[in-house]
């Protein structure tokens, strides 16, 4: 039985009601951490059209609306009711709405519309935003329009040949091959406005403080009002009030240490202790005011937990803890990149659960905040990784750089993130080996994400090639079980062949000048063992491995699995993959998530234990 959310913040947004026509997008508060109740989505049926001959340049330029499209799904994908997966450089949005009563200001929301975006509210420009993974805000109270409808427009541009910016799996060919898949243009995440009070809490970051049994809280306010400016903050676990600590902001600012009750015995310190196996979270409710006068009320949630690196282990609060992942890609095939819905996401959550899994590798993919929320509640361990880019250029590491930043502060407060992964297998610095410019990049992502968060570990290139890493992550494909343990042995011997001598992937591990300092090792992509249950053609899907039968591939997994689990050398390991994803036969589940095998056969192969 899979742990429930004791608390879950009233998320649907005011009128009860979908809009018609919406998806169950519309029930699910697009940023869990910071949620206030005066809210309204914007999903749902907007007008459409390309432009790739660039027509237009204003709202204003009597545009042909050539579709109905039903955001947050992209134009490529089938549930927006457009469907078209050619190459598209330019395309328009427009949809007007109603405000409900509230504060005197309002906010406009997107979570993330790839790749620049230009917005417009009743012919007024109100944003501009580049990058496809990450959101932005519109402050549109100045642009208003009394008791009448206001009309939104959106043109997004997104060159699908670009291969300068992170783009991640996006295929810049017009059918999906190899390891790419379909592009996503434009609108993919929740859009949707709030009203708050002239003043009001703009962000707020939390950090658990493990040795000190301490949550870092900072609050951050904006406004017209400086003065006399105080915050309160509660939190609770369950019904037990832990803090009830009260403020004064300086310059729109609060960093303050809650200190909680320490009992001091290990078995009373775990009740506090989010795991996995034990998610508790700490629910919080942030309260701004100007004097007596309440501004800005929001619930949230945090957590008490640390992650860190000990000699060659992987530490979960203080203690060894091996880690036991899924590669997995977050697509679905009728909505690509974008879930079906809320539940679809919570649905992936308690899959890998089912499946023996106490974590995910998103692989190329900044995961929407509400799989996130997902996992915190559920306890599923998140390895955060960039979406690559596949040309290097300065342009490039510009953009990159910009866009991880504000990844790793959407996503600080999770507690279910444990790892930062700025680039995998040399993607986007293909000559790690030969140019120092392509090594600096490696090098500056890393100390950088560091910076940026100092409580998580930091693998600087994933897979290979590695220099500055807190984890030596390890790509290996063979899936002969007996090679695979003749590899990995802890002998000192084949620790020398490893680093030495054989190479996964036909690439050094370390870089010359970096040799292994004792690391923990994670075998961070291996299997795909690709099995079709429908018995497609075989030329049409391809994994690194295949079996004919359910039979062979619940054999060859058990086998992988027990030497990726008895292997002294890993501290964790990570299978491919998830789901199958397009081409790639080589799920535990299949697109729609149906099981390959019985779940609790997985599972059990998963943890090695024999049902």
């Amino acid at each position: 039985m899979l742990n429930q959310p004791r608390h879950d913040p009233d998320t649907t947004p005011p009128g009860g009601a979908a809009t018609s026509g919406a998806a169950a997008w519309d029930f699910a508060y697009p940023r869990p951490q910071l949620v206030r109740k005066q809210w309204q989505s914007l999903n749902g049926p907007w007008r459409f059209a390309f432009d790739n001959e660039r027509r237009y340049r204003l709202p204003s330029d009597e545009i042909a609306w050539t579709h109905d499209i039903i955001v947050p799904f992209p134009p490529e994908s089938q549930a927006s009711g457009v469907g078209d997966r050619g190459f598209h450089s330019a395309c328009w949005y427009q949809r007007e709405f109603l405000l409900q009563p509230g504060g005197p200001c309002v906010l406009l929301h997107f979570g993330a519309v790839d790749y620049q975006a230009t917005v417009w509210l009743n012919g007024h420009v109100v944003a501009r935003h580049e990058g496809g993974h990450t959101p932005f805000v519109a402050n549109i109270s100045d642009v208003l329009l009394d008791d009448a409808p206001q009309v939104l427009t959106l043109l997004v541009e997104d060159d699908p040949h670009d291969l300068a910016k992170p783009r991640g799996k996006q295929d810049w060919q017009l059918e999906p091959h190899s390891i790419w898949y379909p592009r996503t243009t434009g609108i993919w995440q929740s859009v949707w406005i709030e009203r708050v009070a002239s003043t009001y809490i703009r962000k707020l970051r939390w950090t658990p403080v493990f040795e000190g049994y301490e949550i870092g809280c900072e609050i951050f306010a904006a406004g017209d009002i400086c003065s006399d400016l105080t915050v309160g903050v509660r939190i609770w676990h369950g019904r037990n009030l832990l803090a009830d600590d009260h403020y004064k902001l300086i310059e729109h600012e609060a960093n303050r240490k809650i200190a909680l009750s320490d009992p001091g015995i290990d078995d009373s310190r775990n009740e506090l202790l989010w795991s996995p196996e034990r998610p508790i979270l700490l629910d919080a409710e942030v309260t701004l005011r100007h004097g007596d006068t309440v501004l800005d009320s929001i619930k949230s949630y945090t957590a008490l937990r640390s992650v860190a690196i000990n000699r060659d282990r992987f530490m979960l609060n203080g203690r060894p803890y091996p880690l036991r992942l899924v590669l997995d890609q977050g697509y679905w095939p009728d909505t690509l990149l974008t879930a079906p819905s809320d539940d679809a996401l919570r649905r992936d959550v308690e899959l890998a659960k089912a499946l023996g899994f106490n974590g995910v590798r998103k692989h190329q993919k900044i995961e929407d905040p509400r799989y996130l929320y997902w996992a915190d509640r559920l306890g599923l361990l998140v390895w955060e990784e960039m979406p690559s880019t596949y040309r290097f250029s300065t342009k490039a590491i510009t953009r990159m750089v910009s866009e991880w930043t504000d990844a790793i502060e959407r996503d600080y407060s999770h507690p279910c993130i444990l790892v930062w992964v700025p680039f995998n297998e040399s993607w986007g610095v293909p000559n790690l080996t030969a140019i120092q410019a392509h090594r600096n990049a490696v090098e500056a992502l890393y100390h950088l994400t560091r910076t940026l968060d100092p409580t998580r570990p930091v693998i600087g290139n994933d897979g290979w090639e590695a220099s500055a890493t807190d984890i030596l992550g390890i790509h290996d494909y063979d899936c002969d079980p007996e090679r695979l343990q003749a590899r990995y042995a802890i002998s000192d011997a084949a620790r020398t062949a490893l680093f030495d001598q054989r190479r996964p992937g036909g690439r050094i591990l370390t870089l010359d000048g970096f040799p292994h300092r004792g690391q923990p090792i994670v075998l961070t992509e291996f299997g795909g063992i690709a099995f079709d249950k429908e018995q497609q053609d075989e030329d049409a899907t391809w994994g690194y491995a295949r079996a004919g039968n359910e039979a062979a591939f619940l054999d060859l997994y058990r086998r992988l699995m027990t030497v990726v689990n008895t292997a002294q050398m890993f501290s964790g390991f990570c299978y491919t993959q998830f789901a199958d994803t397009f081409q790639e036969a080589n799920g535990l589940l299949t697109a729609d998530r149906t099981p390959k095998a019985a779940l609790e056969l997985l599972s059990a192969a998963t943890r090695n234990i024999r049902p």
